[in-house]
């Protein structure tokens, strides 16, 4: 019987310790996971997330000569946020994306930019890297979840490559079509800056953007008008 206590003590005995040991490495897992759950996430210390978007540019040109076709004179945008939160209501943060800018001339007899010269097709495009910082103020009731928002934000981009294109039907020589591409454009400016908001729900949120910088350069014809500086469009964030 004495050996029998003995062994059944022995059992509770390794079962005690392995108890304890499952414990320890639990306590030793679970920190750092529930450090990461409660720093990070939509509505947490600091959240990060891929978005895509789609801007129209919107208004008139300061002058003649360089009528657009809307809708098609648009610039899609794709990026990386990075929002840190500040307060329950109030978070910070900056967005680093690719936008490729394109102004769609319309060909009309009163075209001036950057020709007289008609086309079938033409266009002005600038490729570009852009910085918007912005401070959003969150409201409504919400978990863990981006919720509903507004964002105010400044922006800055480089614009890495600027070409001019035309499409010609029928083409020169002979030829079906005739496509050609000017790049380096030396009568625009290749930095540009201004200012920006976004008003979001979840995932989808209403953009707008107003540029601050002038299109064309000082040694630029005098006869190009300013092209619009608005862009207003629709993101989506990829979360």
């Amino acid at each position: 019987m004495k050996t029998g206590l003995f062994a059944g003590g022995m059992v509770l005995a390794c079962m005690a310790a392995a108890q304890v040991q499952a414990q320890r490495v639990l306590f030793r897992a679970d920190p750092a996971t529930d450090s990461m759950q409660v720093d990070y996430g939509p509505n947490r210390q600091f959240y990060q997330h891929v978005f895509l978007g789609y801007a129209p540019v919107v208004g008139r040109p300061a002058g003649p000569g360089a009528d657009l076709r809307y809708f098609t004179s648009a610039e899609p945008f794709a990026g990386i946020r990075y929002k840190f939160r500040l307060s329950k209501a109030v978070s910070t943060g900056f967005d680093f994306r690719y936008a490729r800018l394109v102004y769609a001339l319309e060909q009309n007899s009163r075209k001036q930019l950057p020709t007289a010269t008609l086309h079938r097709k033409e266009s002005l495009v600038f490729s570009q890297l852009q910085l918007e910082p912005f401070i959003r103020l969150g409201f409504g009731r919400r978990g863990n979840v981006v919720g509903r928002y507004l964002d105010v934000s400044g922006w800055g981009g480089w614009a890495m490559a600027t070409s001019h294109h035309t499409l010609d039907q029928p083409g020169f020589g002979g030829s079906a079509r005739t496509v050609t591409i000017e790049r380096g454009l030396s009568y625009v400016r290749r930095w540009s800056y201004g200012v920006g908001s976004r008003l979001g729900a979840g995932r989808y949120a209403l953009v707008g953007r107003y540029r601050l910088s002038d299109t064309f350069t000082t040694s630029a014809s005098p006869a190009y008008a300013e092209l619009p500086r608005w862009l207003f469009g629709l993101e989506m964030g990829l979360f």
